[in-house]
């Protein structure tokens, strides 16, 4: 019968391995997946395409009898696999001089995207690479472009703009396209426009208004409800907006504030001075305000982390802002300006390509709901064009490094493509990642480093109470400003949701290779779990556990009443954390996106990567649990906790005991127990790994021989033979009976008439 069941089951994996081989040839193919795309969807203006050339193949798309560009399809040129382990395919327009034209979603089997998160998310972050040159890209004189972040798919969608990019990248090299790059010999050198850094004067309001400075975009109620009826649908439009038509639905203002004339009138000297310093060259910055009913801001950037209402659009290129591109501003300087209730400052990331001297185009987007979970959209645009006064334009002459060098078309050209050395897009993904931030992976990894060498070595520590104490709390200051509000590498429940559908639906360590600081923390409390269980990563890596640890350090400096949980409560209010995180992974299955809306019962993102810039009912949720942390030590941490509870569970495997106990801890001594900071210590003594954090505390009173009754005792014995070794070595000199503490005799005589207890 196992003869049976084994061969059954090799037969399954061997049909299995078949499929996805046969899937596998099948999908590398272009042909295969041509039907699924209109050509005018991957090349504007396309209405053919003509047969497949070279291999891999590409198609020539034509208009009539003129080519437009090709259609390659990404696998075929690149790496592509995603979350799944699987490949995602993409058909990418091009165009005969290498820019980016289209791009078409037709393939993939990534969970995050397949569960919970809308694939037109993931289209509208790698739509930003429409647009985009790529030979100056593949000649290595620009770094290749990024593609925006998408809460929840954040390296799927890495993975598809990278492999956009280097496919791209592969296919120029090999010589087939991007010759359209060479100069023509005797031609006018190009117009150069840059933006007057010379011009700095300060306008007020209206001067900004008027000459363009700040562009304006004024909807009323009635201009969206008719904009709604002519969209043609019914059920939008059945539902208008409420108040009056001529109540202002959004009055919504823009301007480029890395331009000193407007960066000064709207900031301020000092708010503008902070900024300059802030950009890299080049860089730019926007400010956005915003009144009426209609919110730009949103809720998406809460939940998500991004500003799902507002795109900026430049040539087919756009962005939408995440938190960490935004701060909040309270006013304008500028005289004259009127009240805002929501004002933003977005800093355009590094490496997005945006020419501030050409017309750009922020959208707004409007949603209105018409259903219990249905929603219409529509779009409005803020047209913005920079004002000639100040834009400065000179001719500058082209040199020969500006142009394109030729590319040779040679049989291995794209082979040696693919292994060209010196080009970062030529690295996996994660390398790439990797590579680019070694600092604070050597930072993370010493400080990894640090906290073993504390665990090995804990008992020559804490026998130094007061050295000990210190070394704990400015490594948690350590955690909570650098790991936490600088780096952002907060863990979360969320992490541990992905990971288990990428179990269920595929394994690929790619995935989350490309998070260098989240991956070493996830690979150091694994390897944590085996030793010690959850304790080391919520005791010491967790920066919002430092927080609260940190804010009741303070809080009894400060002598605040500390208030002790009976035990009988305490043992039942334990489980709500487990409750809680069963009901995420339940719900996680149905949909991940629900679940991590849900999820928001972890403060973490309001405290330590917004650092509380969010919406109040957020900021107060985290505040009270907070306040409640400097009554009861780690109040979120005991009771309400998923990540804790989802690292407990697992840490039941731990192999190894390194907290020491003696016969007498819990009968009869309950010291330890009443002494620990999250009541972990049982009243009969033996300690729950599943809520220890292992702060040490126990091992500090375990080797103190003035607080622990078993050490007492040891002292006492001890300084008795000290006291008969002194006697003796004065040759029976003195009297025969010494009297020390507690009334007892010691000496020669009195030994044998009270001889020391055991223990």
């Amino acid at each position: 019968m196992r003869r049976l069941l084994l061969s059954f089951a090799c037969l399954v994996v061997g049909l299995a391995l078949l499929g996805d081989i046969g899937h596998a040839r099948a999908a590398g193919h272009l042909d295969s997946y041509l039907s699924r795309a209109v050509p005018a969807e991957l090349v504007p203006g396309a209405d053919r395409l003509g047969p497949l050339q070279g291999d891999p193949g590409i198609a020539p798309a034509y208009q009539g009898d003129r080519l437009l560009g090709f259609v390659y399809l990404n696998s075929d040129f690149a790496n592509s696999t995603g979350y799944s382990g699987k490949p995602i395919h993409m058909l990418v327009g091009i165009s005969a001089q290498g820019v980016v034209t289209g791009l078409k979603l037709v393939d993939h089997k990534e969970p995050i995207v397949l569960v919970g998160i809308p694939e037109a998310k993931i289209l509208a972050a790698v739509n930003k690479l429409i647009g985009t040159d790529i030979v100056p890209v593949a000649h290595g004189r620009i770094a290749p472009p990024q593609v925006d972040i998408v809460s929840g798919a954040t390296v799927t969608v890495l993975v598809i703009g990278d492999s956009i990019v280097r496919s791209a990248t592969k296919l120029i090299k090999t010589g087939r396209i991007g010759g359209g790059h060479s100069e023509v010999a005797g031609a006018m050198p190009p117009v150069v426009k840059t933006i007057d850094l010379c011009k700095s004067d300060v306008r007020d309001w209206q001067s900004l208004l008027g000459d363009g400075a700040v562009r304006r975009l004024l909807l009323t109620n009635a201009d969206v409800d008719r904009a709604f009826e002519k969209s043609g649908n019914a059920e939008a439009a059945a539902r208008p907006e409420s108040g009056a038509p001529d109540d202002t639905f959004i009055d919504l203002y823009a301007a480029d504030v890395a331009v000193p004339t407007i960066g000064r009138s709207l900031l301020g000297d000092d708010g503008y001075a902070r900024l300059s310093a802030r950009l890299k060259p080049g860089q730019q910055a926007l400010v956005i305000a915003g009144r009426g009913t209609y919110s730009f801001k949103g809720s998406g950037y809460v939940r998500g982390g991004i500003f799902d209402r507002i795109e900026l659009i430049q040539d087919g290129n756009s962005i939408r802002f995440r938190d960490r591109d935004h701060s909040r501003l309270g006013d304008l300087a500028a005289d004259g300006a009127p009240e805002f209730p929501e004002i933003g400052l977005f800093v355009l990331p590094a490496d997005f390509s945006f020419d501030p001297t050409e017309p750009w185009s922020l959208q707004l987007l409007v949603q209105r709901t018409t259903g219990a979970r249905e929603k219409a959209f529509l779009t409005f645009g803020l047209g913005y064009t920079l004002p000639d006064g100040l834009i400065k334009r000179e001719q500058r002459a082209v040199t020969v490094s500006d142009a394109a060098p030729p590319a040779a078309a040679t049989p291995a050209a794209l082979e040696a493509a693919g292994s060209a050395p010196g080009l970062p897009q030529d690295e996996p993904l994660w390398m790439r990642i990797w590579r680019g931030d070694l600092v604070r992976i050597a930072i993370l990894v010493v400080a990894l480093g640090t906290l073993t060498l504390i665990f090995f070595f804990q008992n020559q520590l804490v026998r130094r109470p007061a050295v000990y104490v210190w070394v704990r709390r400015a490594y948690l200051a350590f955690i909570l400003v650098w790991l936490g509000w600088y780096a952002n590498a907060q863990l979360s429940v969320v992490n541990v949701l992905t990971f288990a559908n990428s179990l269920i639906s595929g394994f690929s360590w790619e995935y989350f290779l490309s998070a260098p600081l989240i991956f070493l923390l996830w690979a150091s409390g694994a390897a944590a779990l085996l030793f010690w269980g959850r304790g080391p990563f919520c005791g010491w890596l967790c920066p919002f556990g430092a927080l609260q640890e940190l804010l009741n350090n303070a809080a009894q400096a400060l002598k605040i009443p500390q208030f002790r949980v009976p035990w009988g409560l305490h043992e039942r209010l334990w489980p709500i954390k487990y409750i809680v995180f069963l009901g995420l992974f339940g719900l996680s299955l149905y949909s991940t996106a629900a679940a991590e809306h849900v999820a928001e019962i972890e403060p973490f993102k309001t405290s330590i990567i917004l650092k509380f810039a969010r919406e109040w009912p957020f900021v107060l949720y985290a505040l009270t649990l907070l306040a409640a942390g400097l009554f009861v030590e780690r109040f979120f941490c005991r009771y309400l906790c998923p990540l804790g509870a989802a690292l407990a569970i697992p840490g039941r495997i731990r192999m190894f005991e390194w907290l020491r106990r003696w016969p007498e801890c819990g009968s009869p001594c309950q010291r330890c127990a009443k002494e620990c900071p999250v009541q972990a210590i049982h009243p009969e003594g033996h300690i729950n790994v599943n809520e220890c954090i292992y702060c040490m505390h126990c091992q500090e009173l375990y080797f103190d021989d003035q607080r622990c009754p078993h050490m007492i005792q040891l002292r006492l014995k001890r300084e008795k033979r000290d006291a008969l070794s002194s006697t003796s070595m004065r040759g029976g000199k003195g009297p025969a009976t010494v009297i020390v503490a507690g009334g007892k005799p010691i000496g020669p005589r009195a030994d044998a008439l009270h001889p020391p207890s055991q223990s």
